[in-house]
């Protein structure tokens, strides 16, 4: 497998701080997408669980028992073979975790760029709370925030990123931003 040339983009931020919009914004070029969440809800439905928070939380802590993340092992796994069929522009939605930043760095050296997206965090509430899918409450994204932050490093993901996009106006300006920071890195 040749990585040459490849080029891996990560949207990283809380929940709310608008991952999605970016990710959709950059895939709807055609770019393919690899979800980490994805493979999550994948083993709550093979377990016939709903897609709670709370079954979200025990399905990843059981995906990563014994030292061992499946989910970033098969996040990595895809990677691959979208690199091994001809794909050297590639975007990853999700990746949370300090151990999955990490990983990804090893695999993929030179090739991963991370890009934190950070709005206001009264603007980040105000957007979960109004959002359709999983809509969450102040408190239950306060509970979430500390969860990511405390048990998976999200912040220290947030803090190293290569690029960071201030979310606080509308998706053009989200998107105006994201062609600048494509062009730049020529992604």
């Amino acid at each position: 497998m040749s990585e040459q040339n490849a080029k891996i983009i990560a949207f990283v931020g809380l929940d709310g701080s608008g991952k999605s919009a970016a990710t959709n914004y950059v895939i709807e070029r055609g770019y393919p997408k690899v979800h980490f969440g994805s493979i999550i809800k994948k083993a709550l439905d093979d377990e016939g669980l709903e897609f709670t928070l709370e079954n979200e939380r025990a399905m990843r802590e059981k995906l990563r028992q014994n030292g061992q993340d499946l989910v970033v092992n098969r996040v990595v796994e895809q990677i691959r073979n979208l690199i091994d069929a001809g794909q050297r522009r590639i975007v990853v939605d999700g990746m949370g975790s300090w151990n999955a930043y990490r990983t990804l760095k090893h695999e993929f050296p030179g090739e991963l760029v991370t890009v934190a997206l950070t709005p206001f965090r009264s603007i980040r509430l105000r957007r979960l709370e109004n959002r359709n899918e999983r809509p969450l409450s102040e408190h239950d994204a306060y509970e979430r925030d500390f969860d990511e932050i405390e048990n998976l490093g999200k912040g220290g993901v947030i803090a190293i990123a290569d690029y960071s996009i201030l979310n606080n106006s509308s998706q053009e300006q989200l998107h105006m931003q994201i062609d600048e920071l494509m062009r730049f890195i020529d992604f």
